[in-house]
């Protein structure tokens, strides 16, 4: 399907890896198969983390094959090192995305590792990658977290974004993510990394990953979009945050993400009614958890038309 914009599902990983509660499988590939029928064309669907980490991904391996069993979905999982994007090239998962922090004090804390230890181990990823066949070799897209502020450095200098940015293209990356990891951004700041990046990686396709910690975040998601971007993350509901944010309200939800898009006639593909519905998967499972978004409060528009039906006509 042709679609302007494409809107990634990352409440699955991110969400959940911030829930106390265990989610069955079962529960997860219901909101996995839900969600892409409502059009959602990518969903990180879990991480290969060791279980005694993250007890939310034991079931990785049953979660990721059941949902290449869905027809055109993308299937990703996140990895934090070798070890995870071997697991991954077994399980033939469609994109590997892996993560490093462009604040050292941040990538120490979350991987326990140097910026050049991580950046090493990606080129090890990138080789392992390039050996599979051409038709089954997956997507590897470099992840730098903390791009856009650090909740241990403060402002991160755009020049170490670009300079990650760049050795994560020369080792291999497919694609790269610039996530505001802590909900520190604003408008101009992604302007001015987004444009900074863009202009040194060339052609290879650069994606965002905004939190809303301080209500921000569809407004960061425009300005990247006036940069050109057009791949961003998001989650049902507004689900996750991050540990080192206090007080962070997680991703930008993806209903609020798409209604946005779609009423300025960007299509996302995405239906929106539909989507909305899978929320119920949500509050069936995670009955405390708190789920955000002024679409699911207010309702679709009266008279409101996608963006696709608008083209059409």
């Amino acid at each position: 399907m042709a679609r302007d914009v494409i809107l990634r599902e990352v409440g699955l990983r991110d969400g959940l890896q911030s829930v106390a509660t265990f989610v069955e499988t079962a529960d997860k590939l219901d909101w996995i198969r839900r969600e892409a029928a409502a059009g959602v064309a990518e969903i990180e669907v879990t991480s290969y983390v060791p279980p005694k980490l993250l007890p939310q991904f034991v079931d990785a391996e049953a979660v990721t094959t059941e949902s290449l069993r869905i027809l055109g979905l993308t299937v990703a999982a996140l990895v934090p090192n070798s070890r995870g994007a071997q697991r991954g090239l077994e399980l033939g998962v469609h994109k590997i995305n892996f993560v490093m922090s462009v604040s050292e004090t941040h990538n120490m804390k979350n991987v326990r590792r140097s910026r050049e230890e991580s950046l090493a181990d990606f080129r090890n990823m990138a080789e392992l990658a390039r050996a599979q066949p051409e038709a089954t070799r997956p997507v590897l897209c470099g992840g730098l977290a903390t791009a856009l502020g650090c909740s241990y450095e403060g402002d991160v200098p755009v020049a170490d974004v670009v300079r990650y940015a760049v050795a994560l293209a020369e080792a291999g990356a497919d694609e790269l993510i610039i996530p505001d990891t802590v909900g520190y951004a604003n408008p101009a700041l992604v302007r001015r990394v987004f444009k900074a990046v863009l202009a040194e990686v060339g052609a290879l396709p650069v994606a965002a990953h905004f939190h809303d910690t301080r209500g921000t975040g569809l407004a960061n998601l425009l300005a990247a979009l006036d940069c050109g971007v057009r791949a961003f993350d998001a989650s049902l509901g507004g689900l996750g945050g991050c540990p080192f944010a206090p007080g962070a309200t997680g991703n930008i939800v993806m209903e609020d993400a798409a209604y946005m898009l779609e009423s300025m006639g960007v299509d996302t593909g995405i239906d929106l009614a539909a989507l909305l519905e899978v929320r119920e998967v949500l509050r069936r499972v995670l009955p405390d958890v708190t789920l955000y978004g002024g679409l699911a409060r207010a309702g679709l528009p009266r008279g409101f038309t996608p963006a696709s039906a608008r083209l059409a006509a």
